[in-house]
């Protein structure tokens, strides 16, 4: 999300969080990994850099994990 933010004209996390209607502390616990957010604000945060949903955010895939 982080290079996202960057790549858009180097959008700060309040400008982000304001757009979405969070607080910065809610942007940087989903930047750090902290915080998972709901499906309706992923999908207005992808909404926001006009990406597809699995652009912004993956799930990580069950295989990967030795499982």
């Amino acid at each position: 999300m982080r290079a996202l933010r960057f790549a858009a004209a180097e959008m700060t996390q309040a400008e982000l969080a304001r757009r979405i209607g969070v607080t910065r502390q809610t942007v940087i616990a989903i930047e750090q990994g902290r915080y998972s957010p709901t499906l309706e604000l992923a999908f207005q945060i992808a909404r926001v850099f006009r990406a597809p949903l699995d652009d912004v955010f993956q799930y990580p895939d069950e295989s990967e994990g030795g499982s």
